[in-house]
């Protein structure tokens, strides 16, 4: 079946290569991405659809869902690829820290818009993410924003959970609709993902030419999940509410993300940071 598949972050890295992938096998591609060059240029090489979207602005969020929504009659699959790392302690326009906003805040907000044409659908979700047990002791819904100390590494572990959080508690809520939702980990990929943090360790690892040729897969491979989950069947071929690694559920996932109580209490709190903007209204 060909399916309409919306991929955040595809104009570079993972979320490009999985694009080049589906739209190979015939599926209607839909190209988000940051740097409008870079967006165009991957939507002009597959003949298909594009939009440019800042996730540091929740404005173009808002934007981003309203052209989806009225440039798409159905939507099979929403991709939620886009993210990064920063460790700057400077806040977005919105208020919000970059590394809680970009990874979190904005792909919620999406998803959360583009709701009702997701149900409709009986779309799947997917969240790329990473998560390795113990990295994250604890998760503050007081504090998304680590106004009480930021630091690059723990920010991002912390977001990284948010994702399957995210994950559980979307299935828990919309998958009696038809919705369905997936997280997976597409291992240490070189992309230029931590290009822009402040972290030396994350910096290293992101643009380290040594680095990236012995510790990290390329784009390609870690795209493989993406395209598996996109284009398969949920509940045939993969469970919804579940995290993904290596082609099957997590088993090394952090028992913060199994806190049924967590994952709806940061919904929640995410809907109160939003409502704050006079974003989301559902």
């Amino acid at each position: 079946m060909r399916r309409t598949i919306v991929i955040t972050g595809a104009s570079d890295g993972i979320g490009a290569a999985a694009a080049r992938r589906l739209h190979r096998d015939g599926h209607r591609v839909v190209v988000v991405g940051r740097d409008a060059r870079k967006t165009e240029a991957v939507a002009r090489e597959l003949g298909t659809d594009h939009h440019v979207a800042d996730y540091t602005r929740l404005d173009d969020v808002r934007r981003l869902a309203a052209e989806l929504d009225s440039a798409h009659e159905r939507i099979d699959v929403l991709a939620n690829n886009a993210g990064g790392v920063f460790g700057d302690p400077a806040r977005t326009a919105d208020g919000f820290e970059r590394t809680f906003q970009v990874n979190h805040l904005a792909p919620f907000l999406l998803t959360r818009l583009l709701l009702d044409k997701l149900l409709a659908s009986r779309a799947s979700v997917i969240q790329t993410t990473t998560l390795h047990g113990g990295m994250v002791r604890t998760l503050d819904l007081d504090d998304l924003n680590h106004d009480r100390g930021l630091n690059a590494v723990r920010a991002y572990n912390a977001a990284k959970l948010e994702n399957v959080l995210f994950t559980k508690e979307l299935h828990r809520r919309y998958h009696d609709q038809g919705l369905s939702a997936a997280a997976f980990y597409p291992g240490n990929v070189a992309t230029n993902f931590g290009s822009e943090t402040t972290s030396r360790l994350m910096r290293f690892l992101a643009t380290n030419p040594l680095s990236r040729a012995v510790l990290l897969t390329t784009p390609d491979n870690g795209a493989r999940e993406l395209v598996r989950l996109a284009t398969g069947a949920p509940g045939v071929d993969w469970r919804s509410g579940e995290y993904y690694a290596g082609g099957a559920p997590g088993k090394r996932l952090n028992k913060l993300a199994l806190d049924a109580g967590l994952a709806r209490g940061l919904w929640d709190r995410s809907e109160a940071l939003l409502d704050g903007t006079g974003t989301v209204t559902r």
